[in-house]
């Protein structure tokens, strides 16, 4: 009985170092700042085919973070990199392998939920001004538990065996199904008037 009771209060320590560790860690993996500087709706939005909202954010990324969690949003995001106090560069990691590195002064956007990442290699802080245009009631950000590929962006992206890398928001058993998928997929489209003036 002595026994068993040394045991469970051993597992008990270990879990409370276990539990303090983690929040430690947490606090450590999540040190990346973001700012809400405003958020607005609308009845109807062509870039989302519906009503919308539209949320302003500054995201402050210090130069010792982690990647942030792979994720993907919901509607769109367009990001301006660097103001002149933080001029670190961020990487964006696509989930099927690619990225690129915005300076500051550069822009970027995701229109397509594809799954990515951001991390800040430069050394220095980051400082990101957003725009997410995302249908009413969608979150800004989706986190996912891991890499994944996807969603297929174009009909070239699925041929020479390029549909077997797809995981997100599912996988496809052929390049005739990943076409079809990227066909079917709602397109965002711009529509620009001719400036008048040249």
């Amino acid at each position: 009985m002595k026994m068993n009771l040394m045991n469970l209060s051993r597992i008990k320590l270990a879990m409370v170092i276990g539990l303090g560790s983690a929040v430690l860690f947490g606090v450590i993996a999540y040190a990346a700042t973001p700012t809400i500087l405003g958020s607005g709706s609308m009845p109807y939005s062509e870039l989302v085919d519906g009503p919308a909202t539209l949320t302003a954010r500054r995201l402050i990324i210090p130069a010792d973070d982690p990647p942030s969690a792979w994720h993907y949003h919901p509607g769109m995001i367009l990001a301006v990199v660097g103001t002149q106090a933080n001029q670190g560069s961020v990487t964006i990691e696509d989930g099927c392998g690619t990225s690129e590195t915005y300076s500051p002064g550069q822009a970027f956007h995701q229109l397509d939920g594809r799954v990515h990442r951001a991390v800040n290699e430069s050394g220095l802080t980051v400082e990101e001004h957003n725009m997410f245009i995302m249908p009413t009631g969608k979150p800004l950000t989706r986190s996912l538990p891991g890499q994944l590929c996807g969603p297929a962006r174009n009909v070239k992206e699925c041929r020479n065996e390029g549909w077997a890398k797809f995981t997100f928001p599912s996988s496809f058993s052929n390049q005739g199904e990943c076409i079809r998928y990227v066909r079917q997929r709602p397109q965002v489209l711009v529509p620009v008037a001719p400036d008048p003036l040249g």
